[in-house]
């Protein structure tokens, strides 16, 4: 895509406080520390517009970025980080899953797995919530650039089993290198189609 104008828009605590509804949604989500907010902005060409933080769970509300006026990227807050204050990783549930259930123009959740790790008991609940609530899913693992080709390939197989989706689902993303960007902005730009 050609990115001609991003700029950020608002943090919301919840579905209520969010922008009108008048573009396209894709959602952002996965753990704390996963490289969500490197990501988005490698996908916008942009370094610094999404704060990133060696601190996990810094993101705690849900933060919309507007891409050429038409169309918001949503960084949701990370989960599965156990030193985030406890009544923080409470309220993570009901602000999160308020937002994806009722957020008549989102278009599908990018959902962000470390290609060096497993995927977590949280990772696999989150997943199963997107299937039973029929969001479409678009699954990338990041940091790829931190394992070999043939490592790569082993650990894609082993994340594909471990969550029971085919390994070709899978884009393998590199903000170092930016390999996977272009991809990942195909399959967003297929679930941006206007629906049947």
């Amino acid at each position: 895509m050609n990115i001609q104008s991003v700029s950020f828009v608002t943090s919301a605590p919840g579905l209520a406080s969010c922008p009108p509804a008048e573009w396209p949604e894709i959602a952002f989500a996965g753990r704390s520390n996963v490289g969500k907010s490197s990501l988005i902005n490698c996908l916008i060409n942009r370094k610094g517009l999404v704060r990133t933080s060696s601190t996990p769970g810094r993101t705690q509300l849900l933060n919309f970025f507007a891409i050429n006026d038409n169309l918001y990227f949503v960084d949701l807050p990370g989960y599965g980080f156990a030193r985030a204050p406890r009544s923080v990783r409470e309220q993570w549930q009901p602000m999160v899953h308020g937002y994806l259930k009722g957020r008549s123009c989102l278009r599908a959740v990018v959902w962000l797995l470390d290609v060096r790790r497993d995927p977590s008991p949280e990772d696999l609940r989150f997943l199963d919530w997107l299937e039973e609530s029929e969001i479409p899913t678009i699954p990338v693992v990041t940091k790829v650039d931190k394992v070999s080709r043939n490592e790569l390939a082993r650990r894609i197989a082993k994340i594909a089993r471990s969550t029971g989706l085919s390994a070709d689902l899978f884009t393998p993303f590199s903000v170092l290198n930016r390999q996977g960007s272009e991809e990942l902005w195909e399959l967003i730009a297929l679930a941006l189609e206007p629906q049947a």
